[in-house]
């Protein structure tokens, strides 16, 4: 690479190109993928139940409908049906956030709620906040106040700064740092975090 090159290509472009991407993931290109069905077997590999129900909720504004086993988490449910992986799955225990999607405008731990209690509900993933490969202005705010380190809880902390928002659009520091405790950040960037929540809500009324 020449030196111009290298010049050229600053700290904030590089986490530009790759927070876009992360927090977008593949569903930026393309409409969410077609849910795949459990198939009805008898028993799967790890013994669960053989038994699967009809589930049909709006995800990302559209409506979907696919055959579960009750055990399922929403977790699970998106990742590994609907492929959206932006929503993570870190302590698998309710304790970290990195799973947080919204669901009718509630910020959940999606590890923890079963995929059949959204029956009939509304379903935001971290891909359903992008308009086209336009970013919504909490992810913007999210790459433009540096909110984030090593990108991973990033999902989870842009989802629940969606939620706080919606609930309350005028929050002052406080306010955001009570509403983002159920979310951690091994990196602690915290101060950024709160930064770009106050960002967002100030993108939000413009």
């Amino acid at each position: 690479m020449s030196d111009t090159n290298k010049k050229s290509y600053s700290r904030r472009t590089f986490i530009r190109n790759v927070t876009s991407g992360m927090i977008g993931t593949s569903v930026a290109l393309g409409s969410i993928k077609e849910a795949r069905a459990v198939p009805d077997k008898k028993q799967d590999a790890d013994g669960r139940s053989a038994n699967t129900e009809k589930l049909t909720f709006i995800l990302n504004g559209r409506s979907v409908q696919v055959r579960i086993a009750p055990e399922t988490t929403l977790a699970d449910l998106l990742r590994n049906h609907f492929e959206l992986t932006g929503t993570k799955i870190v302590c698998n225990h309710g304790e970290c956030g990195g799973c947080t999607v919204v669901v009718d405008k509630k910020a959940v731990y999606s590890c923890q709620m079963l995929a059949l209690d959204v029956e009939g509900k509304h379903v935001i993933t971290i891909e359903g906040l992008l308009n086209g490969e336009d970013l919504h202005p909490v992810q913007q705010a999210f790459v433009d106040k540096d909110g984030l380190q090593c990108g991973f809880c990033t999902p989870g902390q842009i989802m629940a700064a969606y939620a706080l928002l919606l609930e309350n659009p005028n929050p002052d520091r406080q306010a955001v740092i009570d509403g983002m405790s159920g979310n951690i950040c091994r990196c602690s960037a915290y101060p950024k975090i709160v930064d770009s929540v106050l960002e967002a809500s100030r993108r939000m009324k413009a």
